[in-house]
């Protein structure tokens, strides 16, 4: 499985995380591990894993992310 992370902005609280979860499950190829106030640890069965996806999935649901590297 490919790990990957995200740094999310305006991820403030609890609502927030569930809001962020459940647009992440959504997004195509991504498994969600872990949602914390700002950040979001994925993996994926794609290498390389579909990024994406998943930041359409926030950007849809209101928030911007990038890569953690």
């Amino acid at each position: 499985m490919a790990e990957f992370t995200l740094r999310i902005e305006g991820m403030h609280c609890g609502a927030c995380v569930r809001r962020v979860s459940r647009a992440l499950q959504s997004a195509p190829g991504v498994h969600v591990d872990e949602v914390r106030i700002g950040y979001a640890r994925l993996s994926s069965a794609q290498n390389p894993p579909p990024l994406e996806p998943a930041l359409a999935a926030l950007e849809k649901a209101g928030y911007a992310a990038r890569l953690e590297t």
